[in-house]
């Protein structure tokens, strides 16, 4: 099965008008970060179930291979995956991103990741950048979801 995504420039606001759609969340992890992601999305595979998951593609894998959960994914964060999952937010097909990235490693795409925190922030999209932001931001959307049924 082919998971790559590609981008379209439709709303998510529309988007889901249009398909009854869920909740997008990205989920990415630096390699120090890959066995948090995958407890976080272990742990949380019921709820995250509900949404549309779309994720950098080593911790779209990961996440695929060891979980029931059904993950798309972009490419590598050195090879475009964290603009690529940038552009989603900025033409809002992102509700969350989940961010584990490893604050005391240098990266080589810095300046991408700066790029994705900074669309989250100019978008208003939530950003979890540790574990206990990204299950705070994940019970308060699930509460979000609930009231609207």
């Amino acid at each position: 099965m082919d998971r790559s995504y590609k981008t379209i420039v439709v709303s998510a606001k529309e988007r889901e008008l249009l398909e009854g759609k869920n909740f997008r969340v990205a989920l990415i992890a630096h390699d120090a970060k890959k066995t948090d992601i995958l407890a976080f999305a272990s742990g949380n595979e019921e709820f995250l179930k509900k949404f549309d998951l779309i994720a950098t593609k080593g911790t779209g894998h990961l996440i695929n291979e060891k979980t029931n959960l059904e993950v798309k994914e972009m490419r590598s964060g050195p090879e475009g995956g964290d603009l690529q999952i940038g552009g989603l937010v900025a033409s809002e097909e992102i509700n969350l991103v989940i961010f584990l990235r490893d604050p005391l490693a240098k990266q080589p795409h810095d300046p991408d990741i700066a790029a994705l925190m900074k669309v989250c922030d100019v978008h208003d999209i939530p950003l979890a950048t540790n574990l206990s932001s990204a299950e705070i931001l994940l019970r308060g959307i699930i509460e979000q979801v609930e009231k609207k049924k």
